[in-house]
């Protein structure tokens, strides 16, 4: 199965949309067989969960992510865990072993900022 987790250094980021990577982890038989780092090629509304797709991803694991960015996943099939927080290793450790929960999610007013694009409230407040 191969799983997406939008990244900042070795933690995973609590914006979807404008993490400035991606950390794609193939995982068969509860081990880690492939992982590569791909940068965030852009954020628009249906741009990622398409890219993400092409990429041959399952299931994309997150911090905070919005409802259309979901629907957009779900469209393609992509599951999405969201409300997770940490490093990157420690996160895929919790999921080989079964125990990583799906909770809600960390976006918070101005989580875009720093991701290269300036703004006062997060768009995903309000279900976008």
């Amino acid at each position: 199965m191969r799983f997406a987790i939008p990244t900042d250094g070795e933690f995973v980021s609590p914006h979807f949309g404008r993490c400035p990577t991606f950390t794609i982890v193939d995982i068969e038989d509860n081990k880690v067989i492939k992982k590569e780092i791909l940068n965030n090629p852009g954020h628009s509304p249906g741009f990622l969960p398409e890219f993400l797709h092409n990429k041959g991803v399952n299931c994309v694991i997150c911090g905070g992510i919005g409802q259309r960015a979901i629907g957009f996943l779900k469209q393609y099939g992509i599951e999405v865990i969201v409300g997770i927080e940490g490093k990157i290793n420690d996160v895929i450790e919790k999921l080989i072993e079964g125990k990583l929960v799906s909770g809600k999610s960390l976006c918070k007013p101005g989580a875009g900022k720093n991701y290269g694009v300036e703004k006062t409230k997060c768009e995903h407040e309000g279900g976008d």
